[in-house]
């Protein structure tokens, strides 16, 4: 007999609101095991998580799966500015939704707020998997993502336009996204064109002193005590040798994988290892009693 995927449980979308009156849109599934957070990166939304999130609420793991403060549908600043602290809050309120001290999966800017989080707000999590980021990271991978955001202040005229310009940043995916999908990624503003769906303001207040970060970073990664896991991609140009056995030293409980053929899009590049790698992470902190 062929093996039965498990029924995916239904998904609910809700609002979240912080003290702030700031709004975070939010993607929950139910389940009966302990929970999970994701945390996406810098410029993304949950639709990152899509396959993996859905995947992993199949085999009975309540998840969350949310839009950072300023990016998807969830509220954007106005006038005011972005702080790291702020969004690492957020995250914090987000896993208390979830139960009790559910296991972080966070790439990039979302693993690094859940590092903040775990030092400067009572531990909210039981363990995390960090995706393709360490405390320290290698300044040209980031300004290669970077460059990408600033390329196209003026939006695109269609879809097939910002097609074209992800498969240029992405030359390695085979194929393009599909309609649906990439339009999940783009708002349309008042000028009539399409425009990333995170806020440019993002750009400005926070990544002139993202590197201003790092002290915290890896002193917070040195008293993390719960169950740690990176996951990286063997092609990354944001983590490298020198700064994962920094890492592992801070942090010398934590496990390490490479996603084979992965580039910082780890998720995005190799769905099924990753998720894989997650699930087996997952099931081994069930059979220890520690999640």
């Amino acid at each position: 007999m062929e093996d039965v995927a498990p029924a995916l449980p239904p998904s609910v979308t809700l609002r979240l609101e912080r003290p702030d009156g700031m709004l975070l849109a939010t993607t929950n599934w139910a389940g009966e095991r302990h929970g999970v957070v994701f945390a996406h990166g810098f410029g993304q939304t949950r639709q990152a998580w899509a396959a993996s999130a859905e995947a992993i609420a199949a085999a009975g793991f309540p998840c969350v799966s949310f839009d950072a403060r300023g990016h998807g549908e969830s509220g954007w600043r106005g006038e005011e500015p972005y702080h790291f602290d702020p969004m690492a809050e957020d995250l914090a309120a987000i896993a208390a939704t979830v139960g009790s001290k559910p296991v972080l999966v966070g790439a990039s800017m979302g693993g690094l707020l859940g590092i903040a989080a775990q030092d400067r707000c009572g531990e909210p999590f039981g363990a995390m998997v960090l995706v393709d980021v360490t405390p320290r990271w290698e300044t040209r991978g980031v300004e290669r993502i970077l460059g990408f955001m600033r390329a196209h202040p003026d939006g695109f005229a269609s879809l097939d336009e910002a097609s074209d310009a992800i498969a240029a940043y992405l030359p390695h995916r085979p194929g393009r996204k599909p309609p649906e999908r990439l339009r999940a990624l783009l708002v349309e503003r008042g000028d009539g064109r399409l425009h990333w769906h995170w806020d440019p303001r993002l750009l400005g207040d926070l990544t002139p002193d993202i590197e201003s970060h790092q002290p915290m970073l890896l002193d917070a990664v040195r008293r993390i005590r719960v169950p740690l896991l990176l996951v990286s991609g063997s092609e990354s140009d944001i983590v490298s040798q020198a700064t994962i056995a920094e890492f592992l030293g801070l942090a010398p409980h934590a496990r390490h994988v490479v996603v084979p053929k992965a580039t910082h899009m780890v998720a995005g590049d190799e769905n099924g290892a990753f998720t894989r790698v997650v699930l087996e992470f997952l099931e081994s902190l069930d059979e220890q009693g520690k999640a």
